[in-house]
């Protein structure tokens, strides 16, 4: 079993996010429970490398101690994500954060056309981040922005997709598997690819299943955790 020494040299934790928890939740539950349980001081450090929104689950590397100078490094690795898309209606904030806004024709859609819309993915993309997410503008927050009712003009950005995958056609459902690098919004690809298929589409469920070479399959969620550490400690 771990040590608080071995805490503060440093460890990756392989944590498996639940749904509804933000990424600093789980940071933070994780935190007060290696200072309670071990001991380690309040200004332990701890933080996590990518952040995942409450609406989805999956893989948070957890950094502690001295490996949190790693964080930026772990960030910049290829991730993949498993999901679902929602076919023939968007959300303001291409997901089920917010109600549907407007629906679309889907009797055009078919096999083919949802696989050959795949291939306009693959590669170096421009993409737009949706207005509901952290990115800053003008030093505010852009769903500040969405929820304020203000309009605001989101610069695209360049991001690559290695792998696009579709696992499963249950229209008007789409599973997928993407592999992409650091700063692809799998929201705004959901949102995309329908506007592709000249229909509508957005997220319904999202996990991230890999960072670089950290496997989802390897990770404990945040109670397995908590748990261990009491344990490790009678």
């Amino acid at each position: 079993m771990k040590t608080a020494e071995d805490y503060q040299n440093g460890q990756i934790l392989l944590i498996d996010k639940p749904l509804h928890w933000s990424s600093f939740q789980a940071v933070n539950k994780l935190k007060y429970a290696l200072i309670n349980k071990l001991g380690l001081p309040k200004k332990f450090k701890i933080g996590h490398a990518g952040t995942l929104d409450p609406l989805a689950t999956g893989l948070l590397l957890v950094c502690t101690g001295k490996f949190t100078k790693r964080i930026t490094e772990l960030q910049g690795q290829a991730k993949e994500y498993t999901g679902t898309f929602f076919i023939g209606a968007t959300t303001p904030s291409y997901d089920l954060e917010t109600e549907i806004d407007q629906t679309y024709p889907t009797e055009h859609i078919d096999e083919n056309l949802i696989h050959e819309t795949v291939k306009q993915f693959l590669g170096e993309i421009d993409q737009k981040p949706p207005i509901y997410s952290a990115i800053k503008k003008d030093g505010v927050r852009l769903y500040e922005h969405a929820r304020a009712g203000e309009t605001i003009e989101i610069a695209s950005r360049k991001t690559t997709i290695h792998e696009f995958e579709i696992t499963k056609i249950a229209l008007p459902t789409i599973d997928f598997r993407v592999v992409c690098s650091k700063g692809t919004y799998i929201r705004s690809l959901a949102y995309d690819f329908g506007k592709a298929m000249h229909s509508g589409s957005h997220l319904t469920v999202l996990r991230r299943t890999k960072i670089g070479d950290y496997d989802v399959n390897n990770g404990v969620d945040v109670v397995q955790f908590e748990a261990s550490l009491t344990e490790s400690n009678n």
